[in-house]
């Protein structure tokens, strides 16, 4: 028996499943996080947890995942559970855009990655330019409108959130199983919409040789290379505890465009677009994705310039 042709759209459907099962779990995590956040964390608690003053409150924010780890997909809709508690808006986007970097999973696997390769230069790098990004974003977000920035159905559930964080323990996990429940359901749909157009670019314009002929035109010059692999890092969508694997793997590059790369994508790629619209307007999307692009392309230069000079007096060591 002569076995079928293969399907035309086995390799987008293959990735499809691969993205969703690699991404699916975090994004299961993240809600169940903030379904027990929503049950068991008090309306007031953030208040009393970061500092008063709003500067010190955005650095403080920069540095949360360090304590409650979570991927992009995960930091979501935890996040939205956090802005209904109470939480700045400012920190909110801070811990949104650092979590996924700045955690003790992504800083083992970015050493490991990166073995024989300066490690902890490209790892502490990492760490540095990711909450330097973060903690900028938050300050601008603090001088912006919360009704310029949030959509409305979030604004109408902070108005009207009351604390659940009372009752009996079987109460307060019932409640919290049911607003994970919720909230998968509202931010997998986005997450599966964000994988398949994905799933399309890996499988059917990365893979083309007019492709692979300008991947290798970029990796010759940083001006081309770091918005190059930032533009990169944006379609592949990797989860941010394994993308430093692809980026040592990327050695026809220069550990800037890598670092760029290492940066840019667990903060914007394709599927968290989808995530990010189903908490913040369109609008502000857009613009939070375009300024990541450009400050996180000149920091990327500046230490270039910058960073070989300190280590040559810090480790008489050049990158």
């Amino acid at each position: 028996m002569i076995p079928p042709a293969p399907s035309p759209n086995g390799d987008i459907l293959f990735a499809f499943l691969s993205i969703v099962l690699e991404g699916a779990p975090y994004l299961l995590l993240g809600t169940i996080i903030s379904g027990f956040i929503d049950a068991y964390l008090p309306s007031n608690a953030m208040d009393r947890l970061l500092p008063r003053r709003p500067l010190f409150a955005i650095l403080v924010a920069g540095l949360l995942g360090g304590f409650f780890p979570v991927c992009e997909c995960a930091v979501v809709p935890v996040i939205r559970r956090l802005l209904k508690k109470g939480l700045p808006l400012s920190c909110a986007v801070t811990y949104m855009l650092s979590a996924p970097i700045i955690n003790p999973v992504v800083v083992l696997s970015t050493l490991s990655a990166f073995k024989g390769q300066n490690p902890v230069f490209m790892t502490c790098s990492r760490l540095l330019m990711a909450y330097i990004v973060t903690v900028l974003v938050g300050l601008i977000v603090s001088r912006l409108r919360v009704d310029r920035v949030l959509r409305d159905h979030i604004m109408a559930a902070g108005a009207t959130e009351h604390s659940h964080a009372h009752g009996s323990h079987d109460q307060r996990v019932t409640h919290a199983l049911r607003v994970a429940r919720t909230d998968f359901l509202d931010t997998a749909m986005y997450f599966v919409i964000g994988v398949l157009i994905t799933s399309v670019f890996n499988t059917r314009l990365v893979v083309l040789p007019q492709a692979q002929g300008v991947i290798a035109m970029l990796s010759g010059n940083d001006g081309f290379a770091v918005p190059g692999l930032m533009a990169l890092a944006f379609i592949l969508s990797l989860c941010s505890t394994t993308d430093a694997f692809i980026a040592a793997s990327l050695a026809g590059f220069s550990w800037v465009a890598r670092l760029a790369f290492l940066v840019f994508g667990p903060m914007a790629d394709l599927k968290l677009i989808f995530l990010y619209s189903s908490v913040f307007k369109k609008a502000f999307v857009a613009r939070l994705i375009i300024g990541l692009f450009l400050v996180i392309t000149l920091l990327a230069f500046a230490w270039k310039y910058a960073a070989p000079p300190l280590l040559q007096l810090i480790h008489g060591s050049s990158i």
